[in-house]
């Protein structure tokens, strides 16, 4: 792999916080993940390049030896004794430019293999010559999670269903979702490192406003439309609801703004549902105003509002 500025790779600036540089990776990993690019290379060569440079960036003191010249774009240390300086006495002390018998990570040579184990938990390189030519395998790692969202409307989240992610990864969503709730998938996140297991698909459920139902924990809210004959004589209405059809007994001479609450059809059976009447007039109700008003007995409706400032 070419070695490219770890900054440009991920379009941040070299001052771009944890979270910018977090937020810049995930988009890029969502557009060139080999799920959702499959059979092309170039793509998957992209992938390869801004996960390193994810991987060096996220990591404090790797993102420092980076920024002050100690490493390289790979992560390969740097020999910033080319010269045969001596740390301990100046020029031409014949100082190797590898890390054997270099103190300087820890105050001892052990220093070495935690060094070893970093890198090659994070670039799966093989550091062998870090531990004096005893090399061991590169060490496995989870591949990171990919974050996904889903909208839904408020019946179809209340019933629960499914949602097809990209690279044709099915979602279950249950029933009773909330807004803004997190999901997750197993396995089916970015590729591991070195025969690691896969990470996960985090999937984040966006509810949308409803017109006439509202959510309140395991209560919902119905605005109710009824007509005026309904409202007078009473009626039974029959309400598709999410969980299944509900019978809502209406009484004779009901108002807009009466409350009814029907206990165990909400959200689960633990919730109510509690319904708003709103008198209504029909188109057929409006056709035939004239009449109607004409047989209505008070004609004053002042005494409606009095005292209402």
């Amino acid at each position: 792999m070419a070695k490219k500025n770890p900054y440009e790779l991920l379009g941040v600036k070299k001052s771009a916080t944890d979270k910018e540089i977090r937020s810049a990776y995930r988009k890029l990993a969502k557009e060139l993940h080999p799920d959702v690019n499959p059979d092309d290379k170039a793509a998957e060569e992209r992938f390869k390049e801004v996960t390193a440079a994810y991987n060096l960036l996220s990591n404090e003191e790797l993102r420092k030896q980076y920024d002050t010249g100690a490493i390289d774009e790979q992560g390969q240390q740097r020999n910033p004794f080319a010269g045969g300086f001596n740390p301990r006495g100046g020029q031409g002390a014949g100082y190797s430019t590898g890390f054997g018998g270099f103190e300087g990570f820890g105050g001892r040579a052990g220093g070495q293999d935690e060094m070893a184990d970093l890198f090659s938990s994070l670039f799966g390189m093989n550091m062998g010559g870090m531990r004096g030519g005893m090399g061991r395998p590169p060490m496995q790692r989870k591949g990171a999670d990919v974050e996904y969202s889903v909208k839904m409307q408020l019946p179809e989240a209340l019933k629960g269903g499914e949602r097809l992610l990209p690279g044709g990864t099915k979602v279950r969503i249950p029933a009773g979702v909330k807004n803004g709730q997190s999901l997750r998938v197993k396995g089916k996140g970015q590729p591991g490192l070195n025969g690691g297991p896969a990470g996960d698909a985090r999937v984040k459920v966006k509810v949308a406003d409803h017109p006439n139902l509202t959510r309140d924990g395991k209560d919902l809210h119905l605005r109710l439309p009824i007509s005026l004959r309904e409202a007078l004589e009473g009626a039974t209405v029959r309400l598709p609801m999410p969980r299944g059809t509900v019978g809502l007994k209406i009484a004779p001479g009901s108002n807009t703004g009466k409350k009814m609450r029907l206990k165990g059809k909400g959200v689960t059976d633990k919730g109510n549902l509690i319904v708003e009447l709103i008198v209504t007039l029909t188109e057929a109700e409006l056709g035939r105003a004239d009449e109607i008003v004409a047989a209505l007995p008070d004609k004053d409706a002042s005494t409606l509002r009095k005292g209402l400032i």
